[in-house]
């Protein structure tokens, strides 16, 4: 997995976590819902950098 890769991956997580948090905080379901999204993409990217990984291994 490359750097540029991770950081990404990791950014695109934080984001997701901030947003559920503010949504939580606000009480804007759709805001909270989003944030879950963002953060179950980033661990699907994640999943698939790594299974990348394995086979150039």
């Amino acid at each position: 997995m490359g750097l540029d890769d991770k950081l990404g991956n990791a950014a695109q997580d934080a984001a997701g976590k901030a947003k559920e948090a503010l949504g939580t905080g606000t009480g804007d379901p759709a805001l909270r819902a989003e944030g879950k999204d963002d953060q179950a993409s980033a661990d699907l990217k994640q999943a698939g950098e790594k299974v990348k990984d394995a086979f150039k291994h």
